[in-house]
């Protein structure tokens, strides 16, 4: 059986990855191609376990850097081998509401824990389990912030309770993770319109895929 394909959104807090995720798997479905949408950290019952208490129980509010980037990493490495990588055996879209080079972007950058440290554990956590495809959706941080504090109800997650200067970080980090893997990425502005942004991402991938 052929391989299915991978592909992850990325980008920072309410840039779109969830609307865009459910629009691309109805394209994909309508060409009868059968789609997993799972996210990180989440996708599987030990992954969502950690990722209540990552981003909500209040045992995690004084969380280290390092153990917050373990517990992404465990949380990923339990979601690659029970969910991810059996989908794509079977010849399936996994389409991903962020993935590996989040904690290159938070973790690495944002929360300074270098690059080295943090690509060694991706490279572990993952096995192998390498996108097709990452679609940045890029926003500034301030525009993505405000749209998640109207989205969350100005009650935002642990995550997205930072100050503004983490976000920018982590805007530039990904802007450079993608200029350095422009094989694999591909770079879209949504600070547009909902459907504007659509468009630019289907072009991508019927480019890519041929589908």
């Amino acid at each position: 059986m052929q391989r299915g394909i991978f592909i992850t959104f990325e980008g920072g807090e309410g840039c779109g990855k969830s609307s865009h995720i459910k629009s691309l798997a109805q394209y994909f479905e309508s060409k009868s191609r059968q789609c997993v949408i799972t996210r990180e950290p989440g996708g599987t019952p030990l992954s969502e376990k950690i990722r209540d208490l990552l981003l909500n129980a209040k045992e995690g509010a004084k969380m280290s850097p390092r153990a917050e980037l373990l517990l992404f990493e465990a949380s990923r490495a339990q979601h690659v081998d029970e969910l991810i990588l059996p989908a794509l055996a079977e010849g399936k879209v996994v389409l991903c509401d962020r993935f590996a080079d989040s904690s290159s972007a938070y973790q690495g950058v944002a929360r300074k824990l270098g690059g080295d440290s943090v690509e060694w554990l991706n490279n572990f956590a993952v096995a192998g389990a390498i996108p097709d495809m990452t679609i940045l959706l890029d926003i500034p941080a301030e525009e993505g912030i405000a749209r998640a504090n109207a989205r969350d109800n100005d009650n935002p997650d642990r995550m997205g309770a930072e100050k503004i200067s983490f976000y920018q970080a982590v805007r530039e980090s990904f802007l450079k993770i993608a200029s350095q893997n422009p094989n694999r990425f591909v770079v879209v502005d949504s600070s547009g319109e909902k459907e504007a942004t659509f468009e630019k991402i289907i072009n991508a991938v019927k480019e890519k895929f041929d589908v």
